[in-house]
């Protein structure tokens, strides 16, 4: 049996990322920052306001920030669920964020620097910008082309070519600048990207549009040169505000870290920005305000809410010596914290990256995506130059309906779909498993939780809280008990401490042990009236051991048993009758005595359990699931799970697990509800159906789109519509997991 004492969030280790969210940002003041100490006078806040979700929410949440003095100005931003103030220097957070609770609105203060990035979002802003003048200029052009279509003929068709053309042209320059940027950007290195096709398409509807309209042609393309640049741009967007949302779940989680702290300088207060506090500071934090960095509580008592990052509703203590973490709100009491971690060595940012991970991760799925683009994009130039080239010997030399076909083949093989088929459902998937409370550490993780079919818990705090309660106080004399809480308050183990709490929590006083030792693997000894007193293991305190957990005494005339416990975390039940609704074989395997895991097995309807499995004996029986054809996915958070966790399929580990258990497992737990390991297989399974699916429709719309394109059925027109659909099909597709 193997109790894992809690650990902090903090202690979660992580890999850093290649692309993380702007880890620098969270330690080196913004341009803003800086600005605001040059001048004082004013200032920006950022609040985030959960709670917002209406019209009548912005008015409020502004009438009431207006009321403050030294406001200037407030706007709420209902999609993001923030408010934006400035304000004079008089004005603080703190004070805005009582002023919001006092008419209902639950508010936190955001770091406005970091989130600048966000806010602004220029290259979303840009892609806009181009998107809606192609928009408008496509509306236009279409409303000649119908005139056209009509009927039109001679110099009032000319005209109206003409004046798609003055439309069209500056149109086509301007918002296809993304395709033309990235595509040189590609040609100067050597690389066809999936823009130059994008880019030679344009140009060419244009070219060729151009010269019909100067050798008086009955047809332009103008209209579809327009609305290829509209549909492509689109879908740029879309891509681009799909990516953002993983983006943003990490900078929201890093810029939840207070940008300022309240450090003691000779008992003096200073405030600093974060960047300028370091580990051994001392750092003050206020009833009500979030805690700016890592450290233990030095001075002050007081509770703390964690649900922001872990989803635990109830507040936890926090004494002297309680570990803390950035982000974490200080309820009742104020807390003096000696500084372990700031910035972005703080837990806080690096569970942000860990967010980051999922977005920027390869998955097996990815890799075939960009490796099809990278064959595909010299393939459609080759089709494009042979459609002109058979086209030119068939017609006899006809340059126009050649360079027509080569223009719609180019048009309809752009592979916008190709790169779209994955990166927005993993970027969904993720962003949808963060908010029920798992992180993703692995790229890969997602499809191989899809594939999975076995499930292995572990018991003690996995299924079970690790946190022991004696049940069988009352069975003891107080002598006893006495003894017992003297030898357990010199042991740290979980049994141990909870037995010398209980009897703490019943006023019972240590009898005077001397001599106290702590036997590593057996329990602890000392001299009690001048006989050796032990606590720990039964064999070494010559008694026999029962069948449920417990820890026994040997003083006096014969051995003393303490019973315990152990609660289930919650939504444990939740998670295995989901599994096995999903069909998942369920497996316990713990080192803890048989009786102790049937009781539990029992509880939880689990059939296959094992009890008394020793940390190898845990991998051979992962491994040997493995050799039989099983995907298996391990669930555990101790030291003597890390070899199974490694060995499994895929890994999930609670935030309370041991460093090297959470460093072996693909995905971490953040909250105590284990109901979202249910919901975790199903949205896998859901996100690679959608993966499969996208590549599908590409798949599909090519062997469709191409042949047509090829043998002349196509316009530049069709060609830019049927394009434009397979890659806003797709796009939706994705979507549709959220």
């Amino acid at each position: 049996m193997t109790i894992a004492g809690p650990i902090a969030p903090q202690d979660i280790e992580v890999e850093r990322p290649g692309m993380a969210a702007c880890p620098a940002c969270v330690v080196t003041p913004s341009a803003q920052a800086l600005a605001a100490m040059a001048k004082p006078s004013s200032g920006r806040l950022m609040l985030s306001l959960p709670a917002a979700h209406c019209a009548a929410c912005i008015s409020t949440v502004e009438t009431a920030i207006a009321g403050v003095p030294g406001v200037q100005s407030s706007r709420v931003n209902l999609t993001m669920k923030r408010v934006s103030v400035e304000a004079d220097a008089s004005v603080t957070a703190p004070q805005l964020i009582e002023v919001l609770k006092r008419v209902g609105y639950e508010a936190h203060e955001l770091d406005a620097g970091l989130l600048s990035a966000t806010e602004t979002d220029k290259q979303g802003r840009d892609l806009l910008m181009r998107l809606g003048v192609a928009f408008f200029s496509m509306m236009n052009v279409m409303l000649l082309s119908v005139a056209v279509w009509s009927g039109a003929e001679g110099a009032t068709r000319d005209m109206f070519h003409w004046i798609s053309a003055a439309i069209a042209i500056p149109t086509v320059i301007f918002s296809g600048q993304p395709f033309f940027k990235s595509a040189w950007a590609g040609l100067r290195v050597g690389r066809l990207g999936m823009d130059f096709p994008i880019s030679l398409a344009l140009v060419l509807a244009s070219s060729i549009s151009l010269f019909e309209t100067i050798k008086s042609g009955h047809h332009a393309y103008f209209d579809a040169a327009v609305m290829l640049c509209f549909f492509l741009l689109l879908g740029r967007y879309l891509d681009h505000r799909t990516r953002a949302v993983a983006r943003s779940a990490a900078e929201e989680l890093a810029a939840l870290e207070v940008p300022r702290a309240t450090v003691l300088v000779d008992g003096a207060e200073v405030v600093r920005p974060i960047s300028e506090v370091v580990a051994g500071d001392l750092v003050r934090v206020r009833p009500g305000g979030r805690m700016p960095v890592d450290g233990v509580v030095a001075e002050g008592a007081s509770e703390v809410d964690r649900s922001l990052l872990t989803g635990e509703s109830l507040p936890v203590f926090a004494g002297v010596g309680t570990v803390v973490s950035a982000g974490e709100v200080n309820l009742t009491g104020p807390l003096v914290l000696r500084v372990t971690a700031a910035g972005k060595d703080s837990s806080l940012h690096r569970m942000a990256d860990l967010v980051a991970v999922a977005e920027s991760a390869k998955t097996k799925y990815t890799t075939l995506a960009e490796r099809a683009a990278s064959y595909y994009s010299p393939l459609v130039h080759l089709m494009s130059f042979s459609a002109f080239g058979y086209w030119m010997w068939a017609t006899g030399g006809d340059v126009r309906f050649a360079v027509n076909i080569s223009a719609a083949v180019l048009i309809i093989t752009c592979p916008c779909a190709l790169g779209l088929a994955v990166p927005a459902v993993v970027t969904a998937a993720s962003g949808k498993l963060f908010r029920k409370g798992l992180l993703i550490k692995h790229g890969t993780a997602l499809e191989r939780l899809a594939q999975v079919d076995t499930v292995v818990f572990d018991k003690t705090g996995t299924l079970t809280t690790g946190a022991p309660e004696l049940t069988n106080f009352t069975d003891h004399p107080r002598a006893v008990i006495e003894v017992a809480a003297a030898l357990a308050s010199a042991s740290s183990h979980p049994l141990a401490q909870a037995l010398a709490e209980a009897a703490k929590a019943q006023g019972v006083v240590a009898a005077e042990v001397s001599d106290l030792r702590e036997v590593p693997g057996y329990g602890v000894e000392g001299i009690w009236r001048g006989q050796t007193v032990r606590l720990g293991r039964a064999g070494w305190c010559n008694a026999e051991a029962l069948d449920v957990t417990a820890t026994y005494l040997c003083a006096g005339d014969k051995p003393r048993a303490f019973t315990f416990a152990d609660r289930l975390r919650p939504g444990a039940e939740v998670a295995i009758a989901a599994l096995k609704a999903q069909g998942k074989h369920i497996r316990l395997i713990s080192g803890d005595v048989e009786g102790a895991v049937a009781d539990l097995a029992a509880r939880l309807c689990i059939e296959d359990w094992v009890a008394g499995a020793l940390p190898a004996e845990k991998v051979a029986l992962v491994r040997d699931l493995t050799l039989a054809g099983r995907r298996v996915l391990m669930v555990g958070d101790g030291l003597n799970d890390t070899a199974a966790l490694a060995a499994a399929h895929v890994s999930i580990s609670p935030a309370t697990a041991l460093d090297a258990a959470r460093t072996a497992s693909d995905i971490v737990l953040l909250g105590q509800d284990m109901a979202a390991i249910g919901d975790a297989t199903r949205i896998a399974r859901q996100a690679t159906r959608r993966m499969v699916e996208n590549f599908g429709i590409s798949a599909a719309y090519n062997v469709v789109a191409v042949p047509l394109a090829l043998i002349g059925s196509a316009t530049p027109l069709a060609a830019a519509l049927a394009m434009s659909l397979s890659s806003i099909t797709v796009s939706l597709n994705a979507l549709r997991l959220k």
